[in-house]
């Protein structure tokens, strides 16, 4: 069994966290033959050949001054170059990295290499012929092999042990791969950066309460509608047809269209015959899984830029300005598209409960009454990255730019500190409210109400 990982040096240098985990997957598979796989200056090549002491047989550096400024479209096709010259019986990619967080790779590259395609990877249950996994939203899945998993953050990478031995690292250029380099790097990129800037969305004005006021909080937050869930700008010129896929985008379609037709979501190839004979001028798509899975993979099959997890769109009424968070959340981009039609996942309202109770770490000694606290209200409980890094609670409940994005109608957090990558997956909350002892946590830039206590202390 031939094994390939796809994984990416992250900003502070060390793997990121998703392909961490999918590099202890394909470890854990018995007889595998492991191989990495990235793509980046040659710098990079020290990272990998650190990463061989862990178990890979080799690691491969694509590494071309073509190749730099790739978007996920130009990547996807040079590491698929790549995978057709190494040809692995399974290929492991993180669900997404840190620093573009689009979750789109993956996809891509399955449908590139022609190999079967399983997402959102919580457990890898079966390898021979056929692969089996169980998912994080589609339940257990079954495909034949070759196979692309793309992987969950659900296990530690090992540490090296003191007898480990160094692998390889080969270092491929595109003359290597045969790579056509119009495809590759910037130039190949169907979607581009127009500007960044500091992202100060998501703040709010927070009015300070006592406890005791809380339960008249809660009640009135409940008879308000989420209508700030999409930011609208004056589009006085508006595209001429939109697809949604999904009644989902619908409010954000709205705002750049009067024409608006609805697909269903069925499958990549039926939706990439629809939108190739009816041409709209944009197709937005949700931000479930299934619906980032399916865009990625339309994408790939038609060559078209996708634009992910956009907050806001623009429109001059000929091209389609998109706005996303990026860098976990830090920096808004505004991107527009060199194809057409353009593409682009919007954040959409997660099914759920209508109050979710937010366990931060700040909680960990607290947790029963945090329960108490949530049960009273028939809330749902989540947390955050921290609180599952240090085994409080599980991934299965992780809220964030690594765990899931959620916007109930009240949102409370408790013991919760407010970093950018927990706000990226809460932000868009009716009512958020936070219980923190610590009156200078961030998380009350971003709440409507807070109360300044330990969640110890409050009466439930």
């Amino acid at each position: 069994m031939r094994i390939l990982v796809c994984i990416r040096q992250g900003l502070d240098g060390e793997i990121n966290p998703f392909d961490a985990c999918a590099y202890e997957e394909a470890l854990r598979v018995k007889g595998a033959e492991v191989t990495l796989i990235s793509m980046g200056p040659i710098s990079v090549k020290d990272f990998l050949l650190r990463l061989t002491r862990l178990g890979a047989k080799k690691a491969i550096l694509l590494c071309d001054k073509s190749f730099a400024g790739a978007d996920t479209l130009a990547t996807a096709y040079t590491l698929s170059l790549a995978v057709k010259k190494l040809n692995p019986d399974l290929i492991f990619c993180g669900r997404q990295t840190l620093v573009g967080d689009t979750a789109q790779t993956g996809p891509m590259l399955s449908v590139l290499t022609d190999t079967s395609l399983i997402t959102n990877v919580m457990s890898i249950d079966e390898i021979g012929d056929t692969v089996t996994c169980t998912t994080r939203d589609n339940g257990i899945q079954t495909v034949t092999t070759p196979a692309l998993l793309t992987i969950e953050r659900i296990n530690n990478l090992r540490l090296p042990s003191i007898m480990s031995k160094l692998g390889e690292v080969e270092v491929w250029s595109a003359e290597d791969i045969d790579a056509d380099i119009e495809k590759c790097g910037l130039s190949g990129s169907p979607t581009k950066v127009v500007k960044t800037f500091e992202n100060e969305s998501g703040k709010r004005k927070c009015k300070y309460i006592t406890a005791e006021e809380l339960p008249q909080v809660i009640t009135e937050a409940l008879k308000k509608r989420n209508d700030e869930l999409v930011k609208t700008v004056s589009n006085t010129q508006k595209l001429d047809k939109v697809f949604i896929i999904g009644e989902g985008p619908r409010t954000f379609a709205e705002t750049i269209s009067d024409n608006i037709t609805v697909l269903s979501l069925t499958n990549a190839n039926d939706l990439a015959e629809k939108i190739t004979k009816l041409k709209p001028n944009a197709v937005l798509w949700g931000s479930d899984s299934l619906s980032k899975k399916l865009s990625a993979q339309v994408a790939a099959k038609l060559n078209l830029g996708l634009c992910a997890d956009c907050t806001l769109l623009e429109t001059d009424g000929e091209e389609l300005y998109m706005y996303r968070p990026t860098l976990s959340g830090s920096v808004i981009a505004k991107i527009v598209s060199r194809t057409k039609p353009a593409m682009a996942t919007v954040r959409t309202t997660q099914n759920g409960a209508d109050i979710m109770v937010a366990a931060g770490y700040g909680a960990k000694d607290s947790l029963d009454t945090v329960r108490a606290f949530a049960e009273k209200y028939s809330a749902e409980m989540i947390t955050t990255r921290k609180a599952v890094d240090n085994d409080i609670l599980p991934y299965s409940m992780q809220v964030g730019l690594t765990g899931k994005t959620v916007s109930p109608l009240v949102y409370i957090a408790v013991g919760v500190s407010g970093a950018v990558h927990h706000i990226a997956g809460m932000q868009k909350s009716g009512t958020i409210i936070a219980i923190n002892s610590d009156k200078d946590a961030p998380i009350f830039d971003y709440a409507d109400y807070g109360i300044v206590a330990d969640i110890g202390n409050i009466v439930i």
